[in-house]
Order: structure tokens, then sequence, then C-alpha cells
């Protein structure tokens, strides 16, 4: 699980209501509390048939509240003071009505009419009642009150259908809380990141690639997505799962990758070239497997340049603020300037490649073409978020090619 610094000493407050999707809460509560967030649930009645107080008073720590009419006015309780974030997980067609009309008949309908924080609803229910027009009416007037609207997902439903109607998952809906609570620098821009390896074939069966594990690539998406950015991923071939809220664009050779980041980024304010390309490419395919001959001791491939991504982008788009990586073996530093210059980049991220392929930690240099910035060892998590800090003040500032 990625750390999640701003939902850390956060305060959420998670509404659970009747449906079969409310065993998920219960996760949703559990990885909550994990990144550091204080997280206190209500329940309606029908809730509580599905999963009992108990279990979320243990998961807490806190007291559940389900009864409305006591003296201590749980529903002003339950949002206001030091809540951050309300989240409503499942929500049903009926409390999803409820919020939409200003019905106040339980804690939870009460409370979210009396919040103070922001709300987030996760729908959870039939596909045929989801795509009912009076809950699309209800989802449309919660959007256009501000609530945020996280899903359903498509998938296998609890009534043995398939379609949409699934409750997000809890890791991705902590992705959003995480998101929702960010401070939002690069709000209105869009960003285009590639991440990942590249794979070049060399026939149906072989190909050459490298060792990148994409998690640079994935965590300044996230980060980039948090910080407010319409965020697109250019992903060559991983084991990693996208960030909820970041469109993914699956790729796998330099040339697929080349041509999804140049359409992309024609309307884009921020790109990071984060995949470790492959430089070269066999000049042709073979049709067939290649098979050892006999008597034949060697094989001579001719070898081709790819597309330089970056420096591409960067020319159809002067204006764009280009980060490029430079995964170096040797002469870090003058190889990151010379990256600088020869490509056009307002950041370098330069690192060496043995010491960061398919680890969670990374030392890097910011390289631009004024100066070189040594940063401490830290998670790649972290290294995003000081990209992403880096990319805001540059473009206040007006401070990018």
């Amino acid at each position: 699980m990625p750390a999640y610094p701003t939902l850390k000493n956060r305060s959420v407050t998670l509404a659970v209501t009747g449906g079969i999707a409310a065993y998920k809460s219960c996760e949703l509560v559990r990885l909550l509390k994990k990144a550091g967030a204080d997280v206190r649930v209500i329940m309606t009645e029908a809730a509580a048939h599905f999963v009992t107080p108990l279990t979320f008073e243990a998961l807490s720590g806190h007291a559940v509240g389900i009864e409305n009419l006591t003296r201590d006015m749980p529903h002003l309780a339950a949002t206001h003071g030091a809540c951050d974030l309300m989240i409503v997980a499942p929500a049903t067609a009926d409390i999803l009505g409820k919020a939409a009309h200003g019905i106040a008949d339980n804690l939870v309908s009460t409370a979210i009419i009396a919040r103070a924080a922001p709300l987030a609803v996760c729908p959870a229910m039939n596909t045929r009642m989801w795509e009912n027009p009076a809950v699309q009416r209800s989802v449309k007037v919660l959007a256009d009150d501000g609530v945020m609207i996280w899903g359903p997902q498509a998938g296998n439903l609890a009534c043995g259908e398939t379609g949409a109607g699934r409750m997000m998952e809890p890791e991705d809906i902590v992705e959003l809380a995480a998101a929702a609570l960010a401070p939002k620098t690069l709000t209105g821009k869009k960003a285009v990141v590639t991440a990942g390896p590249t794979e070049e074939p060399l026939d149906p069966v072989r190909l050459i690639t490298n060792r990148s594990s994409g998690l640079q690539g994935y965590a300044l998406a996230r980060s980039l997505m948090q910080a407010g950015c319409d965020t697109v991923l250019i992903s060559g071939p991983t084991a990693l799962t996208a960030p909820a809220g970041v469109r993914v664009i699956s790729v796998k050779t330099a040339d697929e990758m080349h041509t999804a980041a140049l359409k992309e980024t024609q309307d884009a304010d921020i790109f990071a070239g984060v995949a470790a390309v492959c430089d070269w490419k066999t000049a042709e395919v073979a049709p067939q497997k290649m098979k050892k001959t006999p008597g034949k001791e060697s094989l001579t491939l001719t070898f081709v340049k790819n597309p330089d991504i970056l420096a591409d982008v960067k020319k159809a788009r002067p204006t764009l603020f280009a980060v490029g990586f430079a995964a170096e073996t040797e002469n870090l530093e003058a190889n990151a300037r010379t990256k600088c210059v020869t490509k056009g980049a307002d950041l370098i991220v330069g690192n060496l490649a043995p010491a960061v392929f398919g680890k969670n930690e990374n030392t890097v240099i910011f390289v631009t073409k004024t100066g070189v910035t040594e940063l401490p060892t830290m998670t790649k998590d972290e290294t995003a978020q000081r990209i992403t800090d880096f990319i805001a003040a540059s473009l206040k500032d007006g401070n990018h090619a």
C-alpha cells in the first residue's frame, strides 16, 4: 500500500448503509487507519444487519453511532468539529435519493445534511437499479452540489449478475480520499506520465526489455492526480495496479508509447517521461521463431534507434513543462546535464540505475538549466511528491521554457 501523508492525523467519518457491500467497509476502515486517519463510523439500522456495530467499533477504536435521537446530537458530532471528510460506503439507492432531496430520517441521512466537511459517496447496487433514471437523477443532483461520486465499478455482483454496480474497492477509495484531502496546487492542469519498461520483439517468442518496475512513474502519476491534475499514465508492461482516478493507456513498444505520448500531450500542461524506454529495436522482427542452426555459433542482429519521446514531445509542445529521467551507470551529473540541454527539458531527475530498479527507495538529483540539487534518499512516493512540488512551484513562478 502506498504512503498517503494527506490522510495522516485527518478525521474521516465513514457512513455505512444497508447493502451487502457493507462487509467491504470493514477493510476500508482498516486501510484508512493504516494510512494514519482517525476514523469514526456511523450506520443505518439496515447496515447493522450486515455487519455488527461491534465490528466497526473494534476496527475504528471508537463507539459507533446508529440512533439519531439521543441527547448528544450524534448527527452533528459525526460531521462537525475535526471532521475533514465524510464518506458514504456503501451508498445505496435509498441514501442517494435521500441525500439528493434533503430527507433526514435516520442518523446517516441527517449527518449528510448537517455536515461541514466534504462528502464522497460510493454507490453499490444492482446494475438495473444503478441505471434507473431516478437514481441517475439523484447522482446528478449530488454531483451538481459538489458531492464526489466514487464508482461504482463494473464486475460480478452479489445478485449473480455482471455489470456496473460494484462498490469501489477499499484500496481505490483510500486513494481518492487521500487525493480529496491533498493540496490542489495543480488544479486545472493536464499531466501525461510514461512509466515502466518497453518491450521490443525479436521474433514471435523473444523480446528485449529492461528491469524497470514502473514504481516511480506510477507514484508520480498518483502524486500529480492528488495535486489536482487530470492525469494520463502511459504504461509499459508492469505488475502494478493503476492509481484510482488516473486514466491508463497500456503500451508495449517504444513506438506505441511515442504515438500515445504525442497524442495525449497535444492539450497537456505537463509531461513526465519516467518510463525506461528501450533505446534500440531490431531493424526487422523475424516472422518465425529464430532457431539454433547446427554449425552456426553466433547470431548477428541489426538494431536501429527508437524515437526520442521526451525530445519529440518538447519539440511539438515547446511551452509544455517537461520532466525527464536519467538512469545512469556512471557520470550521473554530467549525463543528466547533457540530457537536460539536448532534450529541452525543464527538469531532469537523475539516479544510478542499478540501485533503484525494483526497489521502493531512490536517491536522485534534480538538474535544471541553472543548477543541480542533490536530494536525500527517500521513498519513491516521497520523490514523486518532491517532483510534483517542483513542478507546481515552477508553473506558479512561470519558471520554465
